[in-house]
């Protein structure tokens, strides 16, 4: 039997940074991978999707945009296939990137399926038969997976989750997303992009329920514009498999209504990937949703076993699941860490307009007790978003008046995803709007609307 310092179950974002960090550290480490080295992110998810989106955006300035730039064509041909076909060598390539990491750093891999023994011994499954191996720690970093409406049964081709629609080379004759979150909006902006006609439906009072009221309205009139059918406090209730096309049953404030749709993509929530481990062999304890629970190390209740990354359900996001990994090496090596505040991380969504955020909405912080001061810019007044013909949309900065602290941003625009990240570092470190104002930024660029927003916190905005 082979024996670890530390083994991590799960070769996702979370799983394999955890995995380096703990071999930088001088650990012997191990893990354990059942089908997608990588995760979901870089194989199904965050990556692919990234890669299609820029199609989509080409697609988009060429079928609706390209007057504007004095450009014209006969006979213009969007071939879908060769984007899904790019997308899967951007994620072929980046997971190949992974593989070598890990053999840089000597960690060992296991493939196959890994199941407790008990809480220092993991039996793995793989096609070559089983074995056992040991460690003194065992991450959890199995993830999480969609979850399926109950008699909405996942058939790959007109019921499908996100994994088989980023993976299909044809585009959906017209598709109804069930959730109008980050994956729903996301998915929504590409098939739109080419042409295909797409209703999301949104059980919430409003699209991208998460994010700042504002953007969502803002978000929500920007793509209905574009062609984009919202249904919000509207849930479906039966999906009918009819010869060609399905039935989609919606339940909303003014009744029901049928929609004939060729496809529909689940796109609601995650449940934790907390089944098949033998977590009932360690007594590890899970909230009330499944989900492992967790100290501000990464520790469950048992000693030993750590978890990171979706199957807490902190925050699911492949950045955080990053930072939840790097603490959790650091525990076990017995290194001081740092407490993550996951409401303060980033939050990204790659629709047309993008939007970006972080911290309290300016309700939440309203709600907490703060008296709020608004910092807010629009896009439309910064010469590099005319220029790019691209100026939907605006930076908002939630702040603290009595103290001047940031409570939070809240973006929807060009870009916006890139921007987020001057912010976050100004309110990690406890600078203020004013500091932020003080700041030269380069002219022009998109990063001057956060100037601006900045100086607007106390009237100061030059341009507004």
């Amino acid at each position: 039997m082979s024996n670890f310092d530390v083994i991590v179950i799960g070769a996702g974002p979370a799983g394999y940074v955890s995995a380096i960090r703990a071999a930088q550290l001088g650990l012997q480490v191990a893990v354990v991978e059942k089908e997608y080295l990588g995760g979901v992110c870089l194989n199904v998810g965050c990556i692919p999707s990234k890669s299609l989106l820029k199609n989509a955006d080409l697609a988009y300035t060429l079928t609706k945009k390209a007057k504007d730039f004095g450009i014209s064509f006969d006979n213009l041909q969007l071939d879908y296939a060769a984007a899904v076909k790019r997308s899967r060598r951007v994620s072929k390539r980046l997971t190949k990137g992974v593989e070598f990491l890990l053999k840089k750093n000597k960690i060992s891999f296991f493939t196959g399926s890994a199941e407790f023994v008990d809480a220092n011994t993991l039996k793995v499954t793989g096609s070559e038969g089983e074995e056992q191996i040991q460690a003194d720690n065992i991450i959890i970093a199995t993830g999480a997976r969609p979850f399926i409406i109950p008699g909405m049964e996942v058939d790959g081709k007109q019921i499908v989750t996100y994994k088989e629609a980023i993976l299909q080379e044809t585009l959906p004759k017209s598709v109804v997303i069930v959730g109008a979150g980050a994956i729903g909006v996301e998915f929504a902006t590409i098939w739109n992009s080419y042409g295909v006609p797409v209703t999301l439906v949104e059980m919430m009072d409003r699209i991208t329920p998460n994010e700042d009221r504002e953007v969502s309205a803002e978000l929500e009139k920007a793509i209905n514009k574009l062609g984009i059918k919202t249904l919000t406090k509207s849930k479906v209730t039966c999906v009918e498999k009819l010869k060609t096309k399905l039935a989609v049953t919606v339940e909303g404030p003014e009744g029901e209504e049928k929609i004939s749709a060729h496809q529909v993509l689940l796109a609601a929530s995650f449940v934790p990937n907390t089944d098949n481990v033998g977590l009932d062999k360690t007594g590890v304890v899970l909230d009330r949703r499944g989900f492992v629970e967790i100290d501000d190390r990464m520790a469950t209740n048992i000693p030993g076993i750590w978890a990171i990354g979706d199957v807490t359900g902190k925050l699911m996001l492949a950045h955080a699941g990053m930072a939840m990994g790097m603490v959790c090496a650091e525990a076990i090596a017995g290194k001081s860490t740092k407490k993550l505040n996951y409401q303060n991380m980033p939050k990204a969504t790659y629709c047309h307009p993008q939007v970006a955020s972080f911290g309290m909405t300016e309700d939440q912080a309203k709600s907490a007790g703060y008296e709020v001061a608004v910092g807010k810019f629009n896009f439309q007044a910064n010469g590099k978003a005319l220029g790019l013909n691209d100026y939907a949309g605006w930076v908002k900065i939630i702040v603290d008046k009595k103290y001047g602290e940031i409570l939070g941003a809240h973006m929807i625009g060009p870009e916006v995803t890139e921007l987020l990240s001057e912010l976050t570092l100004a309110q990690a470190n406890e600078l203020t709007t004013a500091e932020i104002g003080h700041n030269i930024h380069a002219h022009p660029t998109l990063s001057e609307v956060l100037h601006e927003a900045a100086k607007a916190v106390t009237g100061e905005a030059i341009h507004a």
